[in-house]
């Protein structure tokens, strides 16, 4: 029924101190949608769990905290959960939720630390509708770009070239995602790469966990994507098609079109920017309707698996210096550590 609010459990809420909407605190974004209420959150560190439910008591009583997620899972059985963990936990707290008959999963980029943990999610939420929480797929200004690349604006698209990739996998999914958004979602078919050079990085650099990289993926349409840590650090994409091209720069900020007939150029205005995180209740939003209509988000499952996979076939092609990987011919078991994230266990 849509008059019943759905239930929801969050795993790992040391961001979600405050009550600002913002980047993370999906607290703050389930607060903002009327359909949902967190009933309950587990989280290892004791403080923090207490930090939680003083924060928001006034909006949801006394929530019960655990330090066992599995407990949590088996007392409350929400109707969704909220995984806001290391990524090193996300396939055994997908696979116990959906034992549980959890009906929907937000899910804190990036998915899992290997293929082998992403091929369990993908098997888990095969009737189960998921959110991997890549804000561009939410932003109204990517909205807009896409369907304005569908309806032709460039004509067919040959190519995008996106720049300032902070990492291959970490926040390359952020990346790798965009650019399928942008495309119209086709299906990656190869992908060759080269890992940035970190001979001189200190021994306890963040760099050497996940580094940099460039890397080009060819597409079932025909069409090539480049993804390059090169350019602005912003994201930002350079689209060619039949008929012209359309430059993205600063995350979508400023958008210009070149046309080809009349050789001219032009600004593409761009919905208005808020300094709210809209991207955060507009994906909760969208996990509550898929649960009600038994459907599917705008980054579900096959979503997540595409900016995941891209990631480990580059560091498989850059291990072969440089070789083209068909996929999903990736290495299943190869490992690549996340970056430090709370919510570890002691």
């Amino acid at each position: 029924m849509r008059d019943e609010k759905l239930r929801v459990a969050v795993a790992g809420c040391h961001r979600m101190l405050h009550r600002d909407l913002a980047s993370h605190n999906f607290a703050s974004a389930f607060d903002a949608v009327a359909d949902t209420d967190i009933v309950a959150v587990f989280d290892y560190g004791e403080d923090v769990r207490a930090e939680f439910a003083a924060c928001w008591r006034s909006v949801w009583g006394d929530i019960p905290t655990y330090g066992d997620f599995d407990l949590m899972i088996k007392e409350i059985r929400p109707d969704l959960l909220c995984i806001a963990t290391r990524q090193t936990m996300h396939a055994e707290q997908v696979e116990a939720a959906v034992a549980s008959g959890v009906r929907g999963i937000l899910c804190d980029k990036p998915l899992a630390t290997s293929l082998a943990e992403m091929d369990r999610i993908v098997e888990a939420c095969d009737e189960v509708p998921l959110v991997l929480a890549l804000d561009r797929r939410w932003y109204a200004s990517y909205r807009q770009l896409r369907e304005q690349l569908a309806d032709g604006l460039v004509g067919e698209i040959a190519s995008v070239v996106a720049y300032g990739l902070p990492n291959a996998i970490n926040h390359g999914c952020h990346w790798y995602d965009a650019v399928l958004g942008l495309l119209g979602d086709p299906e990656p078919q190869w992908v060759i790469g080269l890992l940035t050079d970190i001979a001189a990085e200190p021994p306890d650099s963040r760099v050497r966990l996940d580094p940099s990289a460039r890397v080009q993926i060819g597409m079932d349409n025909g069409t090539v994507a480049f993804v390059l840590s090169d350019g602005p650090k912003a994201i930002g994409f350079d689209i060619a098609g039949s008929e012209g091209r359309v430059a993205i720069h600063a995350d979508s900020t400023m958008v210009w079109h070149w046309d080809q007939d009349t050789n001219e150029s032009r600004p593409v205005p761009m919905p208005s920017i808020s300094e709210l995180w809209s991207a955060g209740p507009a994906m909760v939003s969208d996990l509550v309707r898929a649960v009600h209509e038994d459907g599917r988000t705008a980054c579900d499952i096959d979503h997540a698996r595409r900016a995941t996979e891209i990631g480990f076939a580059l560091y498989n092609s850059s291990a072969e210096q440089g070789v083209r990987i068909e996929l999903p011919t990736v290495d299943r078991a190869l490992k690549v550590e996340s970056f430090p994230w709370g919510n570890e266990p002691r």
